[in-house]
Order: structure tokens, then C-alpha cells, then sequence
């Protein structure tokens, strides 16, 4: 997968999967560009990433021709701008919970009238290498926008904010559900809930994308439309690569 095919790809629902990033080191970021994953999330939401770390990761990321997103600590135009300016492939905005939200991130993440602030000088734009217009072409297909469905008033708005223009993906934002229900993510109502937000997506040809504990429930999601999958961590990794070693020596 290539930083280039990865938004029609996704537009195209094809499956996926790649990994969330929790640790702010460029050298991580070098070693999971060498996978066989399809992209790599950084998630500077949840984790240490300042905008040096963010821009690092992406540049041995990209380094390694591997697909790049950010989950962004918030949706600010500066967040998103940062991320795109530095390369990523794309966000992912958490906490989307109406179309109109829906409408000024995307509008946030496209160069236009009202739109992304245009500078010729970053990373994305080859450090002044590329023509105004070759980075306005290249921006404008390539860029992804994926929002996160993750609170309970997102659930009677999914589909007007999956239909919104420029929405590439949206993904379900389980865990955070669970929780505003008080419930585990195992429990019928969380997983009915995101069933529904599968058919809600779905329904308007947008590509719908998650995260599950259980993998083998993946061939469930898949039936249900999701295509991209973030699962695990580089930190579960180590951990689980950890305890493996251990409890083969002992």
C-alpha cells in the first residue's frame, strides 16, 4: 500500500489494517514502516506526540512508503494543518458528533476558499520543490479525512455525518461508546450500537473503519462493511513480545 493508493483504497473498501502508534520515537516509527501492515496510526490524542515527535514519525514513515495517519488531539485547524503540512496521509479527528462538525474538519483539511491555510515550504509540498499546483492536485487526492463515531449523540447523526462530501472513512470509536454506556465493550447494546453505525456508513457508500479487542470477530465486521481495521499497538506489541519470550524461557 502506498501513501498515494491509500485514499481510493479506502474509498473503494478495501480491507485493511494497520496499528496504532503510542510511542513518540521516530525509530519505532522506522521499524513499523518495514511491516507488512498497510498504514500506521500515530495517535497523538492519547499519547505524547508534540508537533517535533508527530513530524519525525511521519518523516520515517514516509521514508518507508507507508501509509500515515494521525489521530489528532483535537479537530482545530491548527492540529489539522500541522499533521497534513508535516505529510501524513491523513486523520483521524475523534469526537465527531454532527455533519456540520463533519463539514469544517474536512473543509479544514482541503486547501480552498475558508479552507487549509496553503504554504509551498513543508514536508508535504516537498520543501518548495512542488509546484503550487502539483501540491494542490496531490493534496487534493491524496489527502484523508476520517472521523471518529464514539459518543452516544454521534449514534442519531452517523449517517448524515457519513454522507457528508469529503468524509473518506468514518471509525467507530467502541471503547469511548462502552464507556459513555457504562457497559463493557462486549455488552449487546455496545455492539448493536456499532452495528448500527456499520449500516449507517454503509448505507451512503462510506468506508467504515474500527477498532475491536477480539480479532475474531473481524470476519463479523467485515460482513457489516468495515474495511479498515487499527488494532493492537506497538506498546501491546512489546508487551505481548515480552511476556511470550519470558514464558518460553521459564
Amino acid at each position: 500500500m502506498s501513501e498515494q493508493k491509500f485514499r481510493q483504497a479506502l474509498r473503494d473498501s478495501k480491507p485493511m489494517m494497520g496499528t496504532f502508534m503510542k510511542t513518540p520515537s521516530p525509530i519505532i516509527a522506522e521499524v513499523l514502516g518495514l511491516s507488512d501492515l498497510d498504514a500506521i496510526a500515530l495517535d497523538a490524542e492519547h499519547a505524547p506526540f508534540g508537533r517535533t515527535e508527530t513530524d519525525l514519525c511521519i518523516a520515517a514513515l514516509r521514508a518507508a512508503k507507508m501509509p500515515c495517519l494521525v489521530r489528532v488531539s483535537d479537530d482545530s485547524a491548527s492540529e489539522l494543518r500541522n499533521a497534513l503540512d508535516s505529510g501524513a496521509t491523513g486523520v483521524i479527528v475523534p469526537h465527531v458528533t454532527s455533519a456540520e462538525q463533519a463539514q469544517r474538519i474536512v473543509r479544514a483539511c482541503h486547501f480552498g476558499d475558508g479552507g487549509r491555510g496553503y504554504a509551498g515550504s513543508p514536508r508535504a509540498a516537498g520543501y518548495g520543490t512542488h509546484s503550487m499546483q502539483q501540491h494542490l492536485e496531490d493534496s487534493g487526492k491524496n489527502t484523508t479525512v476520517i472521523v471518529q463515531i464514539e459518543d452516544l449523540p454521534a449514534l442519531s447523526s452517523a449517517a448524515d455525518i457519513a454522507a457528508v462530501a469529503g468524509v473518506d472513512a468514518a471509525f467507530i470509536g467502541r471503547i469511548d461508546l462502552a464507556v459513555a454506556m457504562g457497559l463493557s465493550p462486549m455488552d449487546k447494546a455496545v455492539v448493536d450500537a456499532v452495528e448500527d453505525v456499520c449500516r449507517a456508513c454503509t448505507a451512503t457508500g462510506t468506508a467504515v473503519g474500527m477498532f475491536t479487542p477480539d480479532l475474531s470477530e473481524l470476519p463479523r465486521w467485515r460482513e457489516l462493511g468495515a474495511s479498515l481495521f487499527l488494532l493492537s499497538s506497538d506498546h501491546s506489541m512489546l508487551l505481548r513480545g515480552a511476556n511470550q519470550l519470558a514464558a518460553e524461557i521459564r
